[in-house]
């Protein structure tokens, strides 16, 4: 007879390290195998599977009618996946690189955004958009923006971005199930970064929606997402020489916001500082910063302060150590909270 002990334990035994590009991978062939409408479309997805070998041997198992290699065109790659949605297909488009999506915005801001609206609810849209975003491996303007500003601010979207092996895969599965459609914001940075982690039995994740608090602390709150989550976490470590016992949350999901685990964490340490790549002039830090002062503000010991990269285009690979936001920087911003003298 084999005992719940048992499981767990072969469960635990069958973990192995594995990338985030394989959780990925996994998330959509487990998607396909279980429901025939799943498709994947996109440039190079099907014969060299991915320009980072997220799509890999997709095509060879279920097809190249049902992993597309499609032309340099990324408005008609959106295009099309908007009428497969219509007829009832649940497509994953990958844009190859974040910046090589902006031709395809016109798609998604006047018709994926919009659709289930403009039919009073009776048409789904469940499209993914899976971007690649983000600097660190040394790429340049065009191949390293991050462009979660402009989702962020298209109603209609949901925008949802995983810092972890585990939600690399869960959040990708949820989000080919949901009927809206959602941007898949996927850290270039982070698709070779490991976790022991179990395929044939996933760890279950929070849903789209929900923050996590990666890191408990009491002094100050490190809100951020994607590419900067390590960063933080390494931050957080570093600041314990300070004395600063800093907490980490972890966005995961920026539309929708998680208002009640961020605003939970910032009255319970009276201080934040918001981490992200993205430029801070109309950037996410802005409107979460606005939020949690809207929230919190008599609950904080000090402004919330933006670590985020700098107002320019993304520099050459040389500079961008300089451009995004490190533990230095973070560090720095922790130490402009107006502590009181002897913290």
């Amino acid at each position: 007879m084999t005992t719940a002990t048992d499981n767990t334990t072969a469960r635990r035994a069958d973990k192995k390290p594995a990338t985030m590009a394989q959780a990925l991978q996994r998330a959509m062939r487990d998607a396909m195998a279980e429901d025939p409408t799943v498709h994947v479309l996109g440039e190079d997805v099907g014969t060299l599977g991915g320009v980072f070998r997220v799509t890999d041997g997709l095509a060879k198992e279920f097809g190249e009618d049902r992993c597309t290699d499609t032309p340099l065109a990324e408005a008609g790659i959106l295009g099309t996946a908007v009428g497969m949605a219509m007829y009832g297909l649940r497509p994953v488009v990958e844009m190859q690189f974040d910046a090589f999506a902006y031709p395809a915005f016109e798609q998604l801001i006047s018709h994926v955004s919009k659709m289930r609206n403009r039919t009073r609810g009776a048409m789904a849209m469940p499209i993914v958009v899976r971007v690649p975003y983000g600097g660190g491996i040394g790429g340049v303007e065009h191949h390293s923006d991050s462009s979660e500003a402009y989702y962020m601010a298209t109603p209609g979207l949901k925008v949802v971005t995983p810092a972890t092996v585990e939600d690399a895969y869960g959040l990708l599965r949820e989000a080919i199930a949901c009927d809206d459609p959602v941007v898949f914001l996927e850290p270039k940075r982070l698709y070779w970064s490991k976790s022991d982690w179990s395929p044939e039995a996933p760890a279950p994740v929070e849903p789209i929606g929900k923050a996590v608090v990666r890191r408990a602390g009491r002094s100050a709150t490190l809100i951020t997402y994607g590419p900067s989550v390590p960063v933080c976490l390494e931050a957080a470590e570093a600041a314990r020489e300070e004395g600063w016992d800093l907490e980490v949350v972890d966005l995961r999901s920026l539309v929708p916001f998680d208002d009640e685990t961020v605003c939970a964490s910032v009255r319970r340490t009276g201080r934040a500082v918001v981490v992200h790549e993205s430029s801070g002039f109309g950037g996410p830090g802005g409107e979460i910063a606005a939020r949690v002062t809207e929230r919190c503000f008599h609950h904080l010991e000090a402004p919330v302060l933006r670590v985020a990269g700098f107002d320019i285009p993304y520099p050459p690979p040389m500079l961008e150590k300089h451009h995004l936001p490190g533990v230095d920087r973070v560090l720095d911003a922790v130490a402009r909270l107006q502590w009181e003298a002897g913290h």
